[in-house]
Formats: C-alpha cells, sequence, structure tokens
C-alpha cells in the first residue's frame, strides 16, 4: 500500500519550512510568492491531498504537542513541572487548541511521535525546560518548519524562536541579597546541573551579588551537583558542612536541594535559622511545609506555561511576529528559615561519618 503523502513530503519537495506549507494550504499571509508557487507545484507533482477537516470534528482544532524530558520518580515529587503543563494546558484550551504531551529521551523525534498519534502534523511546538533536550534537540524541531515556543529555556541571542521564561537571574541576586542584607558574608550556593539555562542563570545573579558586595565567589563554596544522586542538595551541603569554615548561609538553586540540606543540616545537629540560614527557588508546595518553612524564590509556574500557551496561539495567528523572549518576575515568600547570622558554629570532623538518609523529606 503507497504511504500517504505528508505535508512533510511537500516542504522537503517545495525546499521550504513546514510552516510556509501549512500558510499557503491555509490562505494564510506571510509567504513570498514564489515560495507560494514552489509549495503548490509540490502539491501538484506529489499529488497531496489533505485530510478532511469537519467543522464538527475535534480534528478541526489545532494541536500543539508540549515537549519536555522524561523525569524521574524522584525529579518529579516537588511537582515544578506539573503546574507548568497544568498553566499550557488552560492557556492552550482557552484558545479551543488541543495539547499533546510528548515526553522526550535521547534519540527520540517527537515530531514524528506526534504525527503517530494525530495523523497529521502538529500546528506548533512548545519545547520544555534543557535538559535532554539540549540545544542539538532543539534546533532539530526547529527545522522542521513548525512554530515553536521554548518554555523556560531560550537560545543565544542571535536566535529568532520565541521563548517565556522565568527571571532567574533575578531570582539568584535577589536570594542572595536577601541573606546578605541580614549579615552573612560567607554564603555558600547549592548549584544545578549546568544542563539548564534557568539553573545557570540563577547562579549568575548568584555571584552578581556577591560581586557587588564585594565578595569573590569561591569554588569551595559551591561544589558542584554529583551526577545520578537522586537526593539533590544533601551531600553538597555535607561538604559545605565539612568546610574548616563551614558557611553561615546557604543559597539552593532550587527547593528541591534546599530539602536535601535541610536533611543534612538536621543530621549534623544543627539548626535552621539559628545556625544556618537557608534560601531556596521555586515555591513548589511542599516548602511551606518545611520545618521550618522554607523562604524561597517564588517562581510563577503556572503562569509561565499559559503565557507559553498564548506565545504559541499569537505565533499561530501571525506567524511572521517578530521573535521575543518573555520573561516573567517573581518574589521572595519570607518564612522561617533565614535569619541573622547566629553564633553557634557547625562541628568539625564529624559529616562525613554520617551515612546518607532515604530521602530527603525534613519531617
Amino acid at each position: 500500500m503507497k504511504k500517504p503523502v505528508t505535508l512533510r513530503d511537500v516542504a522537503q519537495a517545495a525546499g521550504v519550512p513546514l510552516s510556509s506549507v501549512s500558510l499557503v494550504l491555509n490562505g494564510k499571509p506571510g509567504v513570498s510568492e514564489a515560495r507560494r508557487q514552489q509549495v503548490l507545484q509540490a502539491v501538484e507533482e506529489l499529488q497531496y491531498v489533505p485530510t478532511r477537516r469537519s467543522s464538527g470534528d475535534d480534528r478541526s482544532r489545532a494541536v500543539v504537542g508540549l515537549v519536555m524530558e522524561a523525569l524521574s520518580p524522584e525529579a518529579a515529587k516537588d511537582a515544578f513541572m506539573a503546574e507548568v503543563v497544568s498553566g499550557v494546558e488552560d492557556g492552550l484550551r482557552a484558545q479551543d487548541i488541543r495539547m499533546l504531551l510528548h515526553l522526550y529521551r535521547p534519540g527520540d523525534d517527537p515530531v514524528a511521535r506526534l504525527r503517530e498519534l494525530t495523523g497529521r502534523d502538529v500546528d506548533g511546538m512548545i519545547v520544555a525546560n534543557g535538559g535532554d533536550i539540549d540545544t542539538a534537540a532543539v534546533e532539530r524541531i526547529i527545522a522542521t518548519g513548525i512554530p515553536v515556543v521554548l518554555l523556560e529555556n531560550y537560545l543565544d541571542s542571535d536566535s529568532d524562536i520565541h521563548a517565556v521564561v522565568a527571571d532567574n537571574f533575578t531570582a539568584g541576586y535577589r536570594c542572595t541579597r536577601h541573606l546578605l542584607d541580614l549579615g552573612h558574608r560567607r554564603i555558600g550556593m547549592i548549584v544545578g546541573s549546568t544542563r539548564y539555562i534557568s539553573l545557570i542563570d540563577r547562579r549568575r545573579g548568584h555571584e552578581a551579588a556577591l560581586f557587588e558586595a564585594g565578595i569573590m565567589p569561591s569554588a569551595e563554596l559551591m561544589p558542584p551537583q554529583e551526577p545520578g544522586n537522586p537526593v539533590k542538595g544533601y551531600q553538597q551541603m555535607r561538604r559545605l558542612l565539612e568546610l574548616d569554615e563551614p558557611p553561615t548561609a546557604v543559597y539552593a538553586v532550587s527547593d528541591k536541594s534546599a530539602m536535601g540540606a535541610y536533611t543534612a543540616i538536621a543530621e549534623a545537629g544543627l539548626r535552621i535559622p539559628d545556625d544556618i540560614s537557608v534560601i531556596g527557588t521555586d515555591d513548589v508546595m511542599q516548602s511551606a511545609m518545611m520545618a521550618p518553612p522554607l523562604t524561597t524564590f517564588v517562581v510563577p509556574k503556572f503562569e509561565l506555561g499559559r503565557t507559553a500557551a498564548h506565545a504559541m496561539q499569537a505565533l499561530q495567528s501571525r506567524p511572521t511576529t517578530a521573535a521575543s523572549r518573555t520573561v516573567l518576575h517573581g518574589h521572595i515568600a519570607h518564612r522561617g528559615s533565614t535569619a541573622p547570622p547566629g553564633a553557634s558554629a557547625a562541628p568539625h570532623g564529624s559529616i562525613s561519618e554520617l551515612s546518607p538518609p532515604v530521602e530527603a523529606v525534613p519531617t
């Protein structure tokens, strides 16, 4: 049986992006006359037959794919991405656009996978968060010509791809500034994976605040994340407490890392914030229920997703819209985990003998 001709086949034959084929076949502007003729000629030569859509059929609705990396069960516990996904779905549904979620694994072709589900090409792709979805993977998706909006990720400054992000630099800056304003001068940071631009930007903000205060960032106060360790922040906090001069305060790149830090601090016989202050980033649901409740930078997770959905809808309506990077601001939720430096000092010599916990959940 002859394989049916797809929009991608037409785009390849015409030598144009997939988005141009869609615009031509739907009678929309934004395509030059020369390119329009290329598409029409390819349609005729390939005898492409568009999928019929009844106005009363759900298939007549636009379909947008949401692509995010497959999370481990441990990483999924903090519900950060669940709120983002909920925002995307809410924003698309309000525009009568269907959302299909694809959990990306290295080597995947999300465009092909989503086409298998729908029987046609999706009308756009929202690509979230980085990680396994590295720059090369993003560029492969962009190369298909499908409209793309990046979510909590962005390419370099000369890219013409739309992006929606939290103000992660400001998160790192303001959290560190908060600790400096309390009087702390020896401040540690639990850094995150360099595979996520959001976490890199938070570190940059942290370092900028230190520089501004006349403090040189120290490598020993920013131990790297150990790959493969499911309990984020725990081992890094242990290393900070093993220093001859431990920090009096710690900025955690995420609330998840802060939870691991809480466990290490408790095992060392120290109290938060009397002996050491901790501040996180994200404001996931669990952070307000920790003991003491975690001071953290509130990232507008639901609004991130909904704003990305609105950006995609605008791109569907006006494909030639100039690319933009939309930045959503947040704020610090002041709770009980930060205070001015105390007189207590961390014990030396006993930290390395502690056994790792089963999971970093405060009791």
